[in-house]
């Protein structure tokens, strides 16, 4: 209940004061690339449930579909769209998912029903059982080490058999472990990490979580015996 107390005072005040980034980000879009300033996405939240996560519009409209999963070099993304993904601006539409409460700032990142329905073991299930989020440690994990992991050649194919493992592995850890001080230390590394990149800096050391996350990848009969810290509370 505090939780979703925080996340509606923290997105009306977010959207209010955002609303020049907004506006200088749709007419970014609107004179560099025809078509929609949005671009909305069916992705599955707590529970199961399907909802419409909003973002601004990073790729041009063309008939093909192509990839689910954005390619590091990806042909598809036009230059204001690049600049947008790269600052996490193309993101901030999803502030109104969570004033509706689809979403939190906070929570695992949702993903598309298909991937789900095909790539999501235990482990990723478990990420279902809380609001999908804003930012999360898979979430700076793609961020920050995704480009290493995707081939551009199958984005798609890569992502779902070497990235998405760490990534769902890292926000179980954040599930099993979430917290209000938790939640403000992943928005205050959030940021920081996009005022870094936009200062120049390319490359970042593994993120806390990414040794637990190992852990729980690994079979029982490899975990160390310090892995206890892992299981959840009764």
């Amino acid at each position: 209940m505090a939780k979703r107390f925080i996340d509606l005072c923290l997105s009306v005040l977010a959207l209010v004061m955002l609303s020049p980034v907004f506006a200088a980000a749709a007419a970014g879009i609107r004179l560099t690339s025809p078509g929609p300033v949005f671009y909305n996405a069916r992705r599955m939240g707590r529970r199961g449930s399907v909802f419409v996560m909003w973002k601004f519009r990073t790729m041009h409209v063309r008939p093909e579909t192509g990839s689910a999963i954005t390619a590091h070099n990806d042909s598809r993304v036009f230059l204001v769209g690049r600049i947008l993904r790269a600052l996490k601006i193309d993101e901030l539409p999803q502030l109104w998912n969570v004033l509706k409460g689809e979403m939190s700032f906070v929570g695992p990142r949702p993903e598309d029903p298909r991937i789900v329905a095909h790539h999501y073991d235990a482990i990723g299930m478990e990420t279902l059982e809380v609001a999908p989020g804003l930012a999360s440690p898979g979430s700076l994990f793609n961020y920050t080490h995704g480009h290493q992991f995707l081939n551009d050649d199958d984005p798609e194919g890569s992502y779902v058999h070497q990235l998405l493992p760490l990534k769902l592995a890292m926000e179980a850890v954040y599930v099993r472990q979430s917290s209000l001080w938790y939640d403000v230390q992943i928005v205050l590394r959030t940021a920081l990490t996009i005022l870094q990149i936009a200062a120049g800096r390319r490359l970042f050391p593994d993120p806390p979580e990414l040794v637990l996350a190992r852990t729980l990848l690994s079979p029982p009969d490899a975990q160390p015996q310090g892995s206890a810290v892992l299981s959840r509370a009764a």
